[in-house]
């Protein structure tokens, strides 16, 4: 069966929460794609209603999100769309959700500079799967500026 593949633009409505799996680190955060018409009649843009989404990503494109966007800034999503229902309070309520495959600033508005992430190599991994924690700040060698601390920015 086939997968319903999406493309959105638009902006970061939340924080982008970032969490550990027992199946790999994820990322969550709500997105809101507002609607933009030209009105013929008035020549002048009008807004229509904005759709928001819940975007997951996992594994390291979960982690860059997470370490590169904020509220407010505009992206571009693609994924893979999933509808789902739940009951909440007697109602019956439909969710629209995208598992991202790929994100990134949208362009148009503004710049970005880009940083190539660290690759960790899985053949080097543990088996036991006790991966090196990828946020932990290197040692280094301590000096009198520092007199032996790490901090990170």
């Amino acid at each position: 069966m086939s997968e319903t593949t999406v493309t959105l633009v638009g902006n970061v409505a939340t924080n982008v929460e970032y969490r550990e799996t027992p199946t790999g680190g994820v990322a969550r955060f709500r997105f809101a794609v507002p609607v933009r018409r030209w009105d013929r009649e008035r020549a002048v843009w009008t807004d229509g209603p904005t759709s928001f989404y819940t975007v997951s990503a996992w594994r390291s494109l979960g982690v860059n999100l997470a370490a590169s966007v904020s509220v407010g800034e505009p992206l571009v999503v693609q994924g893979r769309l999933k509808v789902r229902e739940e009951e909440l309070d007697g109602r019956r309520k439909t969710f629209v959700d995208v598992v991202a495959t790929a994100a990134g600033h949208d362009l148009s508005r503004g710049t970005a500079a880009f940083r190539r992430a660290a690759r960790q190599n899985p053949e080097l991994q543990p088996p036991d799967g006790n991966a090196p924690d990828p946020w932990q700040t290197p040692p280094s060698a301590p000096d009198a500026a520092n007199s032996g601390l790490v901090t990170a920015s």
